[in-house]
């Protein structure tokens, strides 16, 4: 058997490639398929003996289990409905892109128990799972059509050097597989990072393109306070929610970063880099906390996808985020706790400065005993 090799870069219409590798999946055959690392082989979850197959062609112990590719970081919870709120923050922010998380995957409603149980063997020997978001928008596509779960493991044999072309794969494994989607160079060339998440640790069990230290950056918690434009009251909110943080972990605001924790503030309609109203740096130095360096920002998708918690100055705010990214119901909060606004201070007495930084230290008060700080006290 050698296997069909599709050419994507020559292709008049991916739609057909996209459909083609559906097809050979659902029919139980072995794929490699593209991805941002290195070109990997893909099996059916849903057909034992196409599963059992891969694990032959990769010669693999039975101490190296598949992994799974998935469509989003929302899917992950299909897998582990329990997921830590570490193991959340590390695929939100990190998927689609080359890191491989392993979770313990002892829920009930785990959609991997539902799986024959050769399969479960192949993937969940140890009790966790690795799951991965490939970063390849053709890979993505084959994902969102398949009907059920989709192995994936790299195109090698075992103590192999992983394939980054076509050409290396057909070379490798082709003689043992049935379709190669040939993309060319994979981006990277390199394997993706393996990380063990349990609860609040973790454990780089695999060192690939992703460093230890950005992985650790990537566990850290985020809270962004926003307003219209970043200049009078998310600044405010910023410097008071990070006092009442400090405060509850017991360090200095000086620290607060180096403890894993960053607060940060941004506006809907902001110009960038303007400073804190005058008003606004006087009552925050009223009450020992200096934003006198701060710089406007507009709010981003990156600041949107990475931020554990958004506290919005009015409904209007919320509402205008969410309608921008959906995603962002669950993790943005009015801060008023009754879904009120706090007013815009902008052109008025100082008086009315201090009055708005009371209404909003008043309210984090209530919301900072509510955040899941437990990693870093």
């Amino acid at each position: 058997m050698t296997a069909v090799i599709l050419d994507l870069k020559s292709s008049e219409d991916p739609r057909d490639v996209v459909h083609r590798a559906v097809e050979a999946l659902s029919a139980g055959k072995i794929i490699a398929i593209p991805t941002e690392t290195v070109y990997g082989l893909a099996a059916s979850a849903l057909h034992p003996d196409a599963v059992k197959r891969l694990v032959e062609i990769k010669g693999r112990s039975a101490d190296k289990p598949l992994a799974f590719a998935i469509k989003s970081a929302d899917d992950a919870l299909d897998y582990v409905p329990n997921m830590s709120c570490v193991a959340r923050r590390v695929a939100r922010r990190s998927w689609p892109g080359p890191i491989t998380l392993v979770l313990d995957t002892d829920h009930p409603d785990s959609v991997i128990h539902r799986l024959d149980q050769s399969v479960r063997e192949a993937t969940i020997p140890q009790g966790t799972v690795g799951l991965r978001v490939p970063d390849h928008e053709l890979t993505l596509q084959i994902m969102r059509l398949c009907a059920g779960p989709i192995v994936l493991t790299s195109a090698n044999l075992s103590g192999d050097a992983p394939a980054i072309t076509g050409t290396e794969v057909q070379e490798k494994v082709g003689e043992h597989i049935d379709l190669i989607l040939d993309d060319g160079p994979a981006k990277f060339g390199q394997a993706s990072s393996v990380v063990r998440i349990r609860e609040n640790e973790i454990n780089v069990l695999r060192t690939g393109l992703v460093d230890e230290a950005t992985i650790e950056k990537l566990t850290h918690f985020i809270a962004l306070v926003v307003c219209t434009g970043n200049t009078c009251r998310s600044p405010m909110g910023e410097g008071l929610l990070a006092q009442r943080i400090a405060d509850r972990l017991g360090v200095s605001l000086a620290s607060l970063e180096a403890k894993g924790v960053t607060v940060m503030s941004a506006g809907i309609a902001a110009m960038p880099g303007a400073p804190a109203a005058d008003q606004a740096i006087d009552v925050m130095r009223q009450v020992g906390i200096d934003i006198s360096h701060h710089h406007s920002q507009p709010i981003t998708g990156r600041l949107a996808k990475f931020a554990d918690v958004i506290l919005t100055m009015t409904n209007g705010h919320r509402q205008a985020l969410i309608s921008h990214w959906p995603m962002l119901e669950t993790r943005t909060k009015t801060i008023r706790r009754d879904g009120g606004d706090i007013g815009d201070p902008i052109g008025r007495p100082i008086a009315i400065y201090r009055s708005t930084a009371e209404q909003i230290d008043q309210q984090l008060a209530e919301w900072v005993p509510e955040f899941d700080l437990s990693r870093f006290e």
